[in-house]
């Protein structure tokens, strides 16, 4: 009867239960209670250990985006600088570009200037020797000089023709001890015109 005080069987069905003398009845829920609070400790002590882990997850996580958030801070510092940079050199490059080309047209129309002047400075005329005075008498300076250049240069003879300023003899006055004729001197508007009967 000892035994059975200090070690009641298990029981399950109610209405063994129900059967059991009283102070079996407190002993088993004595130990009820006590398995229950056992299985609450434990389960309590897991419970406490998943919250920790979960707590430790949490704090790896939470520095772990605190750290992705600096990063992509970092980054984005970088792009705003780099885009500013680029920016920067986009104007140098517009500046650069702008002031290349107006010294392009500066160098152009200095050419063109220089050209201009050294037409001008340049002699333009073309010596015809040869010619009988008496010929020029009939037909004229420029007369004799568009026959020649027509002859010769048919392509661009009028071209040339009408660019003629100005066709005399020269000396001006007549050397009778001089036995060939004098030259005629055509002078033409601008010196490619005499380029060209010259590479003809």
């Amino acid at each position: 009867m000892k035994e059975q005080d200090k070690n009641p069987p298990d029981l399950t069905n109610e209405e063994e239960i129900g059967n059991l003398p009283e102070k079996e009845f407190r002993i088993m829920i004595v130990r009820m209670i006590r398995n229950l609070g056992s299985r609450m400790d434990k389960m309590q002590e897991t419970v406490n250990k998943d919250l920790q882990e979960l707590k430790m997850k949490q704090a790896t996580m939470n520095n772990a985006i605190n750290e992705i958030k600096s990063t992509l801070d970092r980054i984005n510092s970088r792009i705003t600088e780099a885009e500013e940079r680029i920016s920067d050199l986009e104007d140098k490059v517009v500046e650069i570009t702008t002031a290349e080309q107006n010294k392009e047209k500066r160098m152009k129309r200095t050419e063109d200037s220089l050209r201009e002047l050294w037409d001008n400075i340049k002699r333009t005329n073309i010596r015809i020797i040869g010619v009988p005075e008496e010929e020029e008498k009939k037909k004229g300076t420029e007369k004799i000089f568009e026959e020649i250049i027509v002859e010769n240069f048919p392509n661009m003879g009028k071209e040339i023709v009408n660019q003629v300023q100005e066709a005399q003899r020269v000396p001006y006055r007549i050397n009778t001890r001089r036995n060939t004729p004098r030259h005629i001197l055509i002078k033409l508007s601008k010196i490619k015109y005499k380029e060209s009967i010259l590479k003809a």
